[in-house]
């Protein structure tokens, strides 16, 4: 029975729980001197000519920043008089990916590259610079890995912490010089004493754009978030991305919505600039509780295919990305249900599981899959070994080496390729190679043949023999080439028939063994060659 999708609540229905969780980290921390040009005490409340400050967030290859701060005045401010120099922006230093939580109270100075006005901060949203006239003053800050990262630690339950946005973030401002409004009024003095905590939600440019929902699966509600292209039309089929979060951006009650914030998985598949396509796609992001890999990955199934049902997704451009425990999920979801899926990108990933990787060989599923030679998290070796043991699987097969260079990919990062020194995040420089995601993109789901096969086992004349049997299930003739040992026949299979084959076999005694029959067809007009391996139990005649 199909699952129907049912509204959750939005991202903020935890804030309050979140906000406690994070003063109370803050409280407890030691206490960091700050740069001299920053207090790290809790500033004095907005002077009267500043009506509020709100802080603007982007998300990067190492996740969501502070990029812009919106200051309110109460009157259209002259912008001609206004120089980056009448600003000063600091903000936490801490990244939960390289940084203590100690850290987090500690300040950092962030350079304010540009200053201009808008009429509405709410245009920052959907518009690069809505530049205008208007009472708010947006500060501009320089690109930087140095302060403002916005996810913190959320709960560590185990040596294993969970993350999550944080509700209050250290932003805060100085106004160093005046503001006047465009008729010459003095709007606010410069005050270098008094910083600005920010007073407004967060305006997060990709992150809001997403819509978070509950999702009743068979094994329990598994919260979730999408996005639809812009000028969906539910008359079109688009390409569906599902992102696989790592480990700490499952949900553990608090951190809804991190999946968004924490890298690149979700929001790069809109920006051309990542991507290098304007083709509009679907993104579709679990956030499992941390329950164990074959309940999650069947709770993500039954996702997809509740999702497929309600929205236009093209059903042959089904796609499956991770960053590091997410590929768990991958391994489980392409094993259990490779049908679904036309492809896969794997970045810093767990090692398959020996018996998953000749199924998602069986079924053809291109995957690539790229890691840091010095991912500190998970070694690199065991991430190449599933790449090569996923090669083997398909030579197993009998495919050819050209064959087997389109279906499986490697990529591995050296130190240089990371601009942040987190060597486990391989998701990093896989997204910023448009190359990676092109790629993905450009896979389709290949038609399969529609036929059966059986294989037994019997005794003829005292000898033990195997029997193939090959049923067509298609409109059109097909071609089975039958292997068992050394020995191999061909058959040729009328549509809506079947054909079978008694191989010689002059011994009284059968191991048990494997068929593989390839079969040659066309399906819709495409040639299709498939392959399957069926084993078959030893048998003794007397």
């Amino acid at each position: 029975m199909r699952r129907p999708l049912r509204t959750g609540t939005t991202r903020t229905r935890t804030r309050a729980a979140a906000a406690a969780a994070v003063a109370a980290l803050v409280a407890a921390t030691v206490a960091v001197a700050a740069p001299a040009s920053a207090d790290p005490t809790t500033p004095a409340a907005p002077a009267a000519g500043i009506l509020s400050v709100t802080p603007v967030t982007e998300v990067g290859s190492y996740g969501q920043q502070v990029t812009h701060v919106v200051v309110e005045y109460g009157a259209a401010v002259d912008t001609a008089r206004l120089t980056p120099q009448d600003f000063a922006v600091a903000d936490s230093v801490y990244n939960f990916r390289f940084h203590g939580v100690e850290r987090l109270p500690e300040l950092v100075d962030r350079q304010v590259a540009d200053v201009w006005t808008t009429d509405d901060p709410a245009r920052l949203l959907d518009e690069d610079r809505p530049a205008t006239t208007g009472r708010y003053v947006v500060l501009e800050l320089a690109d930087s890995p140095d302060g403002g990262w916005t996810v913190v630690v959320s709960l560590c339950p185990t040596f294993l912490c969970s993350v999550g946005v944080n509700p209050d973030q250290l932003t805060q401002v100085t106004q160093l010089g005046d503001v006047h409004a465009t008729d010459g009024t003095l709007l606010a003095g410069g005050d270098p004493a008094t910083a600005h905590r920010t007073t407004a939600e967060p305006i997060d440019r990709e992150v809001d754009q997403f819509v978070l929902r509950t999702f009743a699966s068979s094994t329990g509600d598994v919260e979730y978030a999408y996005r639809l292209p812009d000028d969906y039309d539910p008359a079109r089929a688009y390409p569906l991305v599902v992102a696989l979060p790592g480990h700490g951006m499952g949900f553990d009650g608090q951190n809804l919505g991190v999946q968004l914030a924490s890298d690149m998985l979700t929001t790069a598949w809109f920006q051309e600039s990542w991507t290098g396509t304007d083709e509009d796609v679907i993104v579709l992001a679990p956030q499992n509780r941390r329950v164990g890999k074959v309940t999650e990955g069947a709770q993500a199934v039954e996702l997809v295919e509740a999702f497929l049902a309600e929205h236009a997704v093209d059903r042959d451009r089904v796609y499956a990305t991770s960053v590091s425990y997410g590929s768990q999920l991958l391994w489980e979801m392409f094993s259990e249900r490779p049908d679904l899926f036309a492809g896969g990108l794997l970045t810093g990933g767990f090692p398959a599981d020996a018996d998953e990787l000749p199924r998602i060989a069986q079924a053809e599923v291109p995957l690539w899959i790229t890691h840091g030679t010095n991912d500190h998290l998970l070694p690199v070796a065991n991430a190449r070994a599933s790449y090569e043991g996923l090669v083997a699987a398909h030579r197993a097969l009998g495919r050819t080496e050209a064959r087997i260079a389109e279906l499986v990919r490697w990529t591995e990062y050296g130190d240089e390729a990371f601009t942040l020194p987190d060597h486990h995040l391989a998701s990093a420089p896989t997204y910023e190679d448009p190359a990676t995601l092109q790629w993905l993109l450009a896979q389709r789901k290949r038609p399969l043949a529609a036929f059966g096969l059986e294989v037994g086992t019997q005794c003829h004349a005292r000898w033990a023999v195997p029997t193939v049997t090959v049923r067509n299930d298609g409109d059109r003739r097909l071609r089975a080439l039958v292997v068992a040992g050394d020995s191999q026949h061909t058959l040729t299979v009328p549509a809506g028939k079947d054909r079978f084959h008694r191989f010689t076999h002059r011994a009284a005694q059968l191991p048990a063994g494997t068929v593989t029959v390839t079969v040659e067809t066309v399906v819709d007009g495409v040639p299709v060659t498939d392959t399957r391996t069926v084993a078959h139990d030893a048998l003794t005649c007397r």
